[in-house]
């Protein structure tokens, strides 16, 4: 089965990581996984300040933060990962390399905000959920 995890660095990944360690049959060499942050883009004028090198060293600095732990994760179970990450917009992000790898699964954390929340301040697991054709299991 190819999984796509959707990492944002925050307790609900540690959740994801910790669901998928429980879980007989979810963790093991016979999956292929992928490991997908999204680093959010910096304000146009920002990035003139420092320029390209600095922003990309900011962006590389960012994913590195976020995917570090979850490349510990896979090492202290012995598995193979394939780690990337993307500038922009996660839902969108996650919604097109679940199609375009051809997923079977996107396994991601849930911040669980509450629909009202959800509704008000938007979320990307609603987001994810509208975009993707591949099934999603969210874990809270």
């Amino acid at each position: 089965m190819k999984i796509l995890i959707a990492a944002d660095g925050s307790q609900y990944t540690a959740r994801v990581l910790d669901w998928l360690a429980t879980q007989s049959g979810w963790l093991g060499a016979q999956h292929e996984y992928t490991v997908l942050h999204c680093v959010l883009a910096m304000p146009h004028r920002a990035l003139t300040l420092g320029g390209p090198a600095v922003v990309r060293a900011l962006y590389d600095e960012d994913a590195d933060a976020v995917l570090e732990p979850v490349r510990a994760f896979f090492r202290q179970h012995g598995l193979a990962a394939r780690f990337v990450y993307e500038i922009g917009m996660p839902a969108e992000h996650i919604a097109k390399l679940a199609e375009d790898g051809k997923f079977d699964l996107v396994l991601m954390g849930s911040h669980g905000v509450g629909a009202l929340a959800g509704l008000v301040l938007g979320s990307a697991s609603t987001r994810v959920l509208a975009l993707c054709r591949t099934p999603v299991l969210l874990v809270r």
